[in-house]
């Protein structure tokens, strides 16, 4: 009789706990608390982490955003007074102004987010799904012992997250039930770059100080800043242009490929590649678009012999429109094709070129 009362009574405290657990999770879910890991360039947010921005947004309606930026010198000080007065979403700017933190390297940084988080103890961490966030937003999520969430395509709840697998032929939704922080990566393409306000009347959000007095010194000698190499160019950057024009292994040389950015600069677009075009040594591994290259999704792309694998698909096809060239009729690329076009590109490429005027 009493083992039947006690029971009884662990029963009812089991529902009681679960009870309170869901109680908590609903609070929780209300009032989020986010740390969006920025990347800046020549003054200004970059692109990618202002769609991190945008997905932070999508956590909670309650939601306090707060943005971290490191560096130094007069470019990390205009790129943090332009996101403070410019994005109403951000309730606070972070600043680590230090030189160590001059290059963004993997191990300095993650070191940072682990320091800001002992600090804030936020509830996310949100990177975007550049080189940048998948360098260091594993490395961090290995000091503060959890598992992140990688390419996360649409944020359901703020446990609840769908991301792409096998070659974006599928979707998969992950509940993540581990430990606080939820870290994320997100595809910039996926959200929506927020208004950027021009109002002199916004609020400007704070911008704190962060204190790096107890950074580990160690961690400075475990990797070092060598160079950095860029094409130096004009054209928009590939992963935020609104045209993209990609050349594949079916354009043979990278002499050939020039016709590509001869196109491209007419119609004042990015230049992408396939990876076989990039290992054939065409062009730099920095234009891939695909599954190990950059994701991407403009209003235009154009894809010219390129045969259509379905790892250079997974990083294009949520374009809105998207014309191929290629002399194969059985080519993956059409397919997924809103206009295609079987024939020589050697013929397409030059007369298209000839035909359309200079890009004012």
């Amino acid at each position: 009789m009493g083992a039947l009362m006690m029971l009884r009574t662990l029963k009812n405290r089991s529902f009681s706990g679960v009870s309170l657990l869901r109680h908590l999770s609903s609070t929780n879910s209300r009032f989020a608390s986010t740390l969006v890991l920025g990347e800046h360039e020549r003054g200004s947010v970059k692109e990618s982490s202002l769609s991190a921005v945008a997905a932070a947004q999508a956590i909670s309606e309650e939601n306090s955003i707060s943005l971290l930026l490191a560096g130094t010198g007069p470019s990390l000080q205009e790129a943090a007074s332009h996101a403070a007065s410019s994005l109403p979403s951000i309730s606070q700017v972070l600043l680590a102004d230090s030189e160590d933190l001059k290059y963004p390297l993997a191990e300095t940084w993650a070191e940072l987010v682990h320091l800001v988080q002992q600090k804030g103890s936020y509830s996310h961490i949100i990177a975007a799904s550049s080189s940048f966030g998948k360098n260091i937003l594993p490395r961090a999520a290995a000091l503060l012992d959890v598992s992140p969430i990688t390419d996360v395509t649409e944020i359901s709840e703020p446990q609840l997250f769908i991301r792409p697998i096998y070659a974006g032929n599928a979707l998969c939704t992950v509940r993540y039930t581990g430990a606080n922080p939820t870290m994320l990566t997100i595809r910039p393409t996926s959200f929506p770059v927020p208004h950027i306000s021009s109002s002199k009347n916004l609020d400007a959000a704070p911008i704190s100080q962060v204190d790096l007095s107890t950074f580990s010194e160690a961690i400075l000698r475990k990797s070092r800043y060598v160079k950095h190499t860029s094409q130096d160019t004009e054209r928009p950057d590939l992963g935020s242009a609104k045209v993209v024009v990609t050349g594949g292994r079916g354009l043979k040389s990278a002499d050939n490929f020039k016709l590509i950015e001869k196109l491209a600069e007419k119609l004042g677009a990015a230049v992408g590649a396939t990876r076989a075009a990039v290992d054939a040594g065409f062009v730099p591994n920095e234009l891939q678009v695909g599954q190990t290259g950059k994701i991407v999704a403009p209003d235009l792309y154009m894809a010219f012999g390129v045969s259509g694998a379905i790892q250079h698909l997974a990083g294009m096809k949520d374009s809105k429109v998207i014309v191929a060239v290629n002399k194969d009729t059985d080519a993956p690329i059409f397919q997924v094709a809103d206009y295609g076009l079987v024939g020589d590109l050697f013929e397409v490429l030059p007369e298209l070129i000839e035909k359309l005027p200079e890009k004012k």
